[in-house]
């Protein structure tokens, strides 16, 4: 009879010889992991209390970022209390699911006291009900599509449970079909605009973010109905720079063993910039991908911003 895992790190290293890249499967359309496919009906079950917090954004948009400032907002800004656990375990991936002894979201969801702050990377349609019926508060966060694009291929490489991402031009072509985990992002974004104010959701953008953190922060406390002192503001904008948060263990995800993330291909906290895009798309790629935006987005008008 194996011990019960210590720590979170203990459990993924206990799994090690379970963790590989699983495929997607379609759920409503929408590409998850398989794991995530087969808990589906206990996932989309979940019935969260009126008083949790839900943070959702597609894959590597900043998602990291705003729950390091929101779990800081909510601690009156003490670095201390913020260093409890890793981020995965302070706020939970509402749908991931692991080979145990890896602790599902849900798992960790159970062992917690409302309010939550919880974490999902859902496209809206497939957000649990419950979220809705309890009306609880919403947080989103987008990227531009290319920077995001970017960071999700430097993922998929560093990460070993999502499929090979390939080359870098078949990613591309991935991205724009949607045929990546959690779908398309132009479907995602435009999902929760559209809905943003009829269900009350607050919606940020990565870039206003990296312009003025301040502001951002202040936004973010505005709609939590919280109230924190200037110098706490002041002092959360610095605790979650980009450099502070790449150091810091409990939020650069360095304490995921090498069998699940990759640091020596690419680190999770990477370069956290606007703009790193054309470091990567060649004149010919760009301007394919930007005549394909214009159609999926014509629909929308979205204040996108891919420089600063």
């Amino acid at each position: 009879m194996e011990e019960d895992p210590k720590s979170y790190e203990d459990a993924i290293n206990m799994a090690a010889n379970h963790i590989r890249r699983f495929p997607l499967v379609e759920v409503q359309g929408v590409p998850l992991m398989s794991m995530i496919a087969e808990k589906w009906s206990l996932i989309s079950a979940f019935n969260p209390d009126p008083s949790d917090l839900l943070i959702s954004t597609y894959p590597k948009a900043g998602t990291t970022w705003t729950q390091e400032i929101i779990d800081l907002l909510l601690h009156n800004g003490d670095a201390e209390v913020c260093k409890r656990a890793p981020t995965v375990e302070r706020i939970p991936f509402l749908e991931i699911q692991a080979p145990p002894p890896i602790p599902s979201g849900l798992e960790l969801l159970t062992i917690m006291k409302p309010p939550r702050v919880i974490k999902t990377h859902l496209p809206i349609q497939l957000v649990p009900e419950g979220f809705w019926k309890n009306k609880c508060k919403v947080i989103y966060v987008a990227r531009n599509a290319k920077d995001n694009l970017v960071s999700y291929y430097h993922f998929d490489r560093m990460n070993k449970t999502q499929p090979e991402p390939g080359t870098w031009d078949e990613y591309i072509q991935k991205f724009m079909k949607g045929n990546l985990g959690w779908g398309s992002w132009y479907d995602h974004v435009k999902g929760y605009w559209k809905e943003r104010e009829k269900r009350n959701i607050l919606y940020l953008f990565f870039e206003d973010m990296k312009e003025n953190p301040r502001r951002e922060v202040e936004r973010i406390m505005r709609y939590l109905d919280l109230s924190v002192s200037e110098d706490v503001i002041e002092k959360i904008v610095q605790l979650t720079s980009f450099k502070v948060m790449k150091d810091n263990p409990m939020a650069n995800y360095t304490f995921i063993p090498k069998v699940v993330f990759d640091h020596s291909v690419s680190a999770f906290m990477r370069k956290g910039e606007v703009g790193d895009w054309i470091n990567h798309f060649t004149p010919a790629q760009s301007q394919m991908f930007d005549e394909d935006y214009v159609r999926q987005m014509a629909d929308v008008d979205m204040p996108f911003r891919t420089s600063l």
